[in-house]
C-alpha cells in the first residue's frame, strides 16, 4: 500500500519580517530564497534519503509539497520532517513552522485530499505548535546572507545534508541538485548587479537608476482564486498538473522577464511561488514589468486552461508599493505591498494596486497610453513640468469638495469648467506657436482622456489620476 504525504510552510511573512541586527535588506533576501528553495528541496532529500525513485514526487515549491511513498516508509518520513522542522524553527526564531499530513491512497483524490487537510489542520491546533517568537540561532543571519544572498545567482546547484536538515546550501553537501537544466530546480533568481558587479545592487542604488524621480519599491502579485481551482481538481494527475504549470510559468517567465534590458540592471527577484511572486526595484521598471507579467499571464491562461471553466485561477492582481525614501526598509516596503495586495483582492480581481488607485488592467493600458499623452506635452510642445502638478490639483480639489452623491444631486459637475481650466494651465505652460495643430488637437485628446467626452457631467477618470501621477514622476528631476 501507497499514502500521500502533503507538507506545507506556515509563517512565512513573519518569518520574512522579523527583526534583524545586520543588514536587514540582505538578511530579509536571504531568507526569501529560504524559504522559496525549502519546499523544493526538503520533498527531494526525503526521496534520496530513503532511497526512493524521484517520480514519487508530485509537486512542490510555493510552500508546499506532495508526494507518493510506501507505507513502510511513514515513520522514517516524519522523523526526518521533525528533524528538519526543530531546525526550521531554530533558523527562523520559530517563526517558520513546518507542519505535514500523510494518508492512505484510499478512494478518490476528492477523498484524499480531504484527509490530508484535516490531518493538516490537527497540526496546525496542536499543543504547542504556536508558541511564541524566540530569538533566532546567532548563525543563522550569516547563514541567510552568504549562503543564499547574492552567490546564489551563479550558484550551478543547491545541496542538502542529514546534519543540517533544515538548511539548503550552494557548498558542498550529501545531496545537490541543480538550478539550470531539464531536471532542476525551477527558480527565479535574477539579482540587479552593483556597478561593479561583485554584489547586488542596494535600494538606494536601484532608486537612482530610476528614470525620474530617485525612488524604488516592491511590486507583489497573486493568481485570483488559485486555492478554489486547485480544490476543483477531480484526480491527482490533474492537480499535479495544474501546481507544476503555474509553478513553472512564474519561475520561468521572471527569469526570462528580468533577463531583458529594461529590466536586468533595475529588478531584483526575491520569489517566485506556486501561484503568487514578489520582485523589487527601480519604480519605473516594476510598472512596466507588472504589464508583462500580466500580458503573459493571460496568455498562460488562454492557453493552458481554455478548457476548465469558471475565472478562478485564470486572472491575476498586483500591488506596487513604492519606498517613502530611498533609504527605507525593503521588509517595510513588502509588506505594505502585501497590504496594498489584499486591499486590491478585496475590493476586485484581475485588477493592480497603482499610485493610489486599485484600476482593471484595461484601465491599466489606458494610463500608460495617457502617461505618453501626458509626457508628450513636455517632450515635444515644449510644457513645463509643472502643468503636471497643477493638473494633480483639480482631482484633489474635485474628490475633496464634492461627494459623488452631492454630484448626482446637482446633476454631475460642470465639465467646461476644467475644460477652461486645464486649457489655461497648458497654453500657460507652451512657450510659443510652433506646431500650433497639432498642439491643439494634442490637447483636445488630452482633456477628453482626462475627464471624458460628456457635454453635461465629467468624472475625472481613475486611469488619467493614475497617468497624471505616473508622468509627474517621469518628469521629476533626477
Amino acid at each position: 500500500m501507497q499514502i500521500f504525504l502533503e507538507g506545507k510552510l506556515l509563517g512565512v511573512d513573519d518569518c520574512l519580517l522579523a527583526p534583524a541586527t545586520r543588514d536587514a535588506d540582505a538578511v530579509f533576501t536571504g531568507r526569501s530564497h529560504w524559504i522559496s528553495l525549502l519546499s523544493e528541496v526538503l520533498p527531494r532529500a526525503l526521496l534520496s534519503e530513503l532511497g526512493l525513485a524521484k517520480i514519487l514526487l508530485g509537486s512542490s515549491g510555493g510552500g508546499r509539497f506532495l508526494m507518493l511513498l510506501p507505507i513502510e516508509s511513514r515513520e522514517a518520513a516524519d522523523a526526518f520532517l521533525a528533524a528538519a522542522a526543530a531546525e526550521i524553527g531554530q533558523l527562523s526564531g520559530n517563526a517558520l513552522k513546518l507542519i505535514w499530513s500523510s494518508t492512505e491512497n484510499l478512494g478518490d483524490w476528492t477523498d484524499v485530499r480531504k484527509r490530508l487537510n484535516e490531518g493538516l489542520e490537527r497540526r496546525r491546533g496542536a499543543p504547542g505548535f504556536d508558541a511564541s517568537v524566540t530569538v533566532a540561532d546567532a548563525s543563522a543571519e550569516e547563514y541567510f546572507v552568504t549562503e543564499l544572498g547574492f552567490p546564489l545567482r551563479d550558484a550551478e546547484t543547491v545541496c542538502w545534508s542529514a546534519e543540517t536538515p533544515g538548511r539548503v546550501t550552494t557548498s558542498a553537501g550529501k545531496h545537490s541538485w541543480t538550478l539550470a537544466g531539464l531536471d532542476s530546480i525551477p527558480f527565479a533568481r535574477h539579482t540587479a548587479p552593483s556597478e561593479d558587479g561583485t554584489e547586488p545592487a542596494s535600494t538606494a542604488v536601484l532608486a537612482g537608476r530610476a528614470g525620474g524621480v530617485e525612488t524604488w519599491g516592491v511590486l507583489r502579485g497573486d493568481v485570483d482564486n488559485f486555492a478554489i481551482r486547485m480544490q476543483r481538481a477531480a484526480s491527482i494527475e490533474e492537480h499535479i498538473s495544474l501546481s507544476v504549470m503555474y509553478k513553472q510559468f512564474f519561475a520561468g517567465e521572471l527569469e526570462v522577464l528580468c533577463s531583458m534590458p529594461e529590466f536586468w540592471r533595475k529588478v531584483t527577484v526575491m520569489y517566485s511561488g506556486g501561484d503568487d511572486f514578489a520582485v523589487y526595484g527601480s519604480w519605473d521598471a516594476l510598472i512596466g514589468l507588472a504589464g508583462e507579467v500580466q500580458r503573459l499571464f493571460h496568455r498562460f491562461a488562454e492557453t493552458n486552461l481554455k478548457d476548465l471553466d469558471g475565472l478562478e485561477g485564470k486572472t491575476i492582481t498586483m500591488a506596487l508599493a513604492m519606498a517613502p525614501a530611498v533609504d527605507a526598509s525593503l521588509g517595510a516596503v513588502f509588506e505594505e505591498a502585501g497590504q496594498r495586495l489584499e486591499a486590491a483582492k478585496s475590493a476586485s480581481k484581475d485588477c493592480i494596486w497603482l499610485l493610489g488607485r486599485t484600476l482593471e488592467w484595461k484601465q491599466f493600458a489606458e494610463a500608460a497610453t495617457l502617461k505618453d499623452s501626458l509626457s508628450k506635452m513636455v517632450t515635444e510642445f515644449g510644457c513645463s513640468p509643472q502643468y503636471l502638478r497643477d493638473l494633480c490639483g483639480i482631482y484633489r480639489e474635485t474628490q475633496s469638495r464634492v461627494s459623488k452623491r452631492q454630484a448626482r444631486k446637482m446633476g454631475g459637475e460642470r465639465p467646461w469648467r476644467y475644460h477652461r481650466r486645464i486649457r489655461r494651465i497648458l497654453n500657460a505652460a507652451r512657450p510659443g506657436n510652433k506646431g500650433r495643430q497639432e498642439y491643439q488637437k494634442a490637447r483636445a485628446a488630452l482633456i477628453a482622456d482626462l475627464i471624458g467626452r460628456s457635454a453635461i457631467t465629467v468624472k475625472l477618470r481613475p486611469a488619467g489620476r493614475v497617468a497624471l501621477e505616473w508622468a509627474r514622476l517621469s518628469a521629476a528631476q533626477a
